[in-house]
């Protein structure tokens, strides 16, 4: 990522915390392992779930939600580009926020 979209360490860092709190959360409310899960755990339905735990529970400032999403967006273009017949990761796309969002 740091030689395809010249992100700095920051964003590195950023991405994987964001990440890791969705598997954490997705393994939780699946009763799995982290390591049980499979992509086709991170569904749309657990995405949105997700996404009102940060804002309902977590109280994430706008910032934080914002790179949270953009962590998620590229997480899931990624995956449908590498496997377009996946479809799961089209879904999840249609309910992530485009640009940032603010309360």
């Amino acid at each position: 990522m740091t030689k395809q979209r010249n992100a700095t360490s920051a964003t590195l860092a950023s991405y994987r915390d964001a990440l890791r709190v969705l598997i954490l959360f997705a393994a939780a409310r699946l009763r799995k392992k982290p390591v049980a899960l499979a992509l086709g755990d991170l569904d749309r339905d657990l995405v949105l779930a997700f996404l009102d735990e940060l804002e309902e529970k977590r109280n994430n400032s706008v910032a934080t939600g914002n790179a949270r999403l953009a962590a998620m967006r590229s997480f899931f273009h990624h995956v449908a580009a590498a496997d377009p017949s996946f479809g799961v990761a089209r879904r999840v796309l249609t309910v992530l926020p485009n640009g940032p969002t603010s309360r």
